[in-house]
C-alpha cells in the first residue's frame, strides 16, 4: 500500500503542474459559443464556433476528500493504522513473518475456506513477540539506551507476554522483571527463566499479578509494558492484520480470540482500514468472558475468571486502550465452552499436526460445527484463524486430548450390571471386543450396592469410532441385558 502512495505522488504532482502551468495553450485557450461572435472578431471553424484568445481563467480548485465525523474521531483513538505501519517497519528484522495456510480438512468440516495464520511459530511460541518488540523499541527511542540498559522493563503476564518480553529484551540488551499468577504453566515459566529474565510469582490470576507488579514500579525505575493495554502492543498485534490482507487479499472474515482485547483491536483496525468489507468476529471463554462484559456496560469492568483451558484469555478486566479501538472495529464477540476449545486442539493435532493451547485455539473452537459461528451466512466464506499461541504444558495436553475424544464421542463412560460368578466380566469385555470397543479403564464396585448379592457394577471406559459406534455399543449391551447407563444420560 505505501508503495503504491508513493508512485502515485508524481503523476499527483504532474495534474498539480498541469492545472497550474499558465504556458500550456490549453490553458490559456477557449470555445466561444455562436451567440458571442458578435463580441469578438475572427475565423469561424465547420461548427459554427470560433476558437479565440481569451484571457486567462483561474485553474479550477482540485476536489478535496469530505472527511466525516467517524474518520476524525478513529484518528483520535488510542492507536490508529499509522502507529501500525510504522511499528510493521519496525519489528519486521526481529520477528518472524507467519504464512496463512490454507486447511483442506478444516474447510470441508466447516463448509467454508479457512486459513490459519501459524502465529504460534514464532520463537517463543506466540504472537505476543510483535507488540513486545515494538514496546521495547518504542522505550528504547523515548528514554535512550543507557536509561533502559540500566533501569529495565517489568510486565504482569500468564505466560506469552513474559516469554516474548524475555526473549526481545535479551536480544536489545534490556533488562527484563515479568510477575507471573500461579496459574501460569510450568513450560513457560521455565522457559522466561532460561531467557534471563528475573520472574515473580504472585497472584491467583493475571490480575493480582498485575497489581504486584504496579506496585514494584513505586519502588524502581523499572517501565511498566502492559501486556495486551499498551499502545504499542496493540500496534504491534496489529501487523498481523496487514500480512493477513497481503497474503490473503480474498479474505471475507477474520475470527479472533480475545483475552485483554489488545490483539483484536490491532487486527481489526488493520484489517478494516485495509480492507473495510471484511468482518471482524472476537471469540472468548464462557470462564472469561471480560470483553463481553465490557460492550454490555459501555466499559471495561472486572468479571470473575474461572480456570480454563484457555489460560492466556484468563484476564479479569479488558484494557481501556484496547476495547476503545476494538469497540470501533469489532462487528461481534461470541463466546466458546471448554469442549468446543479441547475438540479444537485435537482437530489441528489430528488433520494439521499442530501443536496449539487453548487460547491460542479459540478462534477455531467458534467455528466448529454446533459452536456460535456454525452459521449459514459465514458458509462459502475465506475465513482467516489467527492460532495465536502453542505454549501448552505436556501434562495438560494428554487431559486436553482426552477431554478432546470424549467431546468427539470417541471414548466413553458407561457403568453396566455383570454376574459376580466366575465369567462375568469376561462375557462383557468379550462382547466389548468382538464390537470393536477398546477398553481403556475398568472399575469393580462391590460394596456400595443395593441390588443383589450376586451382581456387580462395572464402570467402563472405553474407545469408539465416534457418535454412530457409540449408539452401536450401546444398543449391543442393552441387547444382552446389562442395562448401561452411560455418562451425560
Amino acid at each position: 500500500m505505501i508503495r503504491c502512495l508513493l508512485s502515485s505522488a508524481p503523476r499527483a504532482a504532474a495534474r498539480c503542474r498541469k492545472w497550474q502551468g499558465v504556458t500550456s495553450q490549453h490553458a490559456a485557450r477557449r470555445i466561444v459559443a455562436p451567440q458571442e461572435l458578435r463580441a469578438f472578431s475572427g475565423v469561424a471553424d465547420n461548427d459554427g464556433e470560433e476558437i479565440v484568445d481569451a484571457p486567462p481563467s483561474p485553474p479550477p480548485e482540485a476536489p478535496k476528500r469530505k472527511t466525516s465525523q467517524r474518520d476524525t474521531y478513529l484518528e483520535e483513538l488510542p492507536v490508529t493504522f499509522s502507529d501500525i505501519s510504522r511499528a510493521n517497519v519496525a519489528i519486521r528484522t526481529g520477528v518472524k513473518r507467519t504464512p496463512c495456510i490454507k486447511s483442506f480438512f478444516l474447510s470441508e468440516l466447516i463448509g467454508a475456506n479457512v486459513f490459519l495464520k501459524t502465529e504460534f511459530q514464532q520463537f517463543t511460541g506466540s504472537f505476543k513477540e510483535r507488540g513486545a518488540r515494538n514496546a521495547i523499541l518504542a522505550l528504547l527511542r523515548e528514554h535512550g539506551e543507557e536509561y533502559m540498559r540500566k533501569n529495565g522493563v517489568i510486565a504482569a503476564s500468564a505466560g506469552n507476554h513474559a516469554l516474548a518480553l524475555a526473549y526481545h529484551g535479551k536480544d536489545l540488551n534490556v533488562p527484563v522483571t515479568v510477575v507471573m499468577p500461579v496459574v501460569a504453566p510450568l513450560a513457560k515459566v521455565d522457559k522466561c527463566k532460561k531467557f534471563g529474565a528475573n520472574i515473580i510469582i504472585h497472584g491467583a490470576h493475571i490480575g493480582e499479578a498485575k497489581e504486584h507488579a504496579e506496585e514494584l514500579i513505586l519502588t524502581s525505575g523499572l517501565e511498566y509494558v502492559n501486556g495486551y493495554d499498551d499502545p504499542p502492543i496493540i500496534a504491534g498485534a496489529g501487523t498481523i492484520g496487514i500480512e493477513i490482507i497481503e497474503d490473503v487479499p480474498c479474505v471475507d472474515v477474520v475470527v479472533v480470540p480475545v483475552g485483554g482485547a489488545g490483539l483484536i483491536a490491532g487486527i481489526g483496525c488493520a484489517v478494516k482500514t485495509l480492507k473495510p468489507d471484511v468482518k471482524v468476529y472476537g471469540v472468548e471463554p464462557y470462564f472469561a468472558a471480560s470483553y463481553t462484559a465490557a460492550l454490555k456496560a459501555q466499559m471495561p469492568v472486572s468479571i470473575k475468571v474461572t480456570p480454563t483451558l484457555a489460560d492466556g484469555l484468563a484476564v479479569p478486566m479488558v484494557g481501556s486502550h484496547a476495547f476503545e479501538v476494538a469497540r470501533h472495529y469489532v462487528d461481534e464477540c461470541v463466546l466458546c465452552t471448554e469442549k468446543e476449545v479441547s475438540l479444537a486442539i485435537l482437530r489441528l493435532i489430528e488433520n494439521e499436526k499442530m501443536v496449539v493451547e487453548g487460547g491460542g485455539a479459540t478462534g477455531l473452537a467458534a467455528l466448529l460445527p454446533g459452536a456460535q459461528l456454525d452459521r449459514h451466512d459465514l458458509k462459502g466464506k475465506n475465513i482467516v484463524v489467527p492460532l495465536c499461541g502453542g505454549n501448552i504444558d505436556t501434562t495438560v495436553l494428554g487431559r486436553v486430548l482426552e477431554r478432546g475424544l470424549a467431546a468427539d464421542d470417541r471414548m466413553k463412560n458407561f457403568t453396566a450390571t455383570v454376574s459376580d460368578r466366575p465369567g462375568g466380566i469376561g462375557r462383557l469385555t468379550t462382547l466389548l471386543g468382538e464390537h470393536g470397543a477398546s477398553i481403556k479403564d475398568m472399575y469393580h464396585e462391590r460394596a456400595f450396592l443395593q441390588s443383589n448379592i450376586d451382581f456387580v457394577k462395572v464402570k467402563c471406559v472405553v474407545e469408539l469410532q465416534g457418535l454412530e459406534h457409540a449408539k452401536h455399543v450401546h444398543a449391543i449391551l442393552e441387547e444382552n441385558g446389562y442395562d448401561p447407563v452411560w455418562d451425560g444420560d
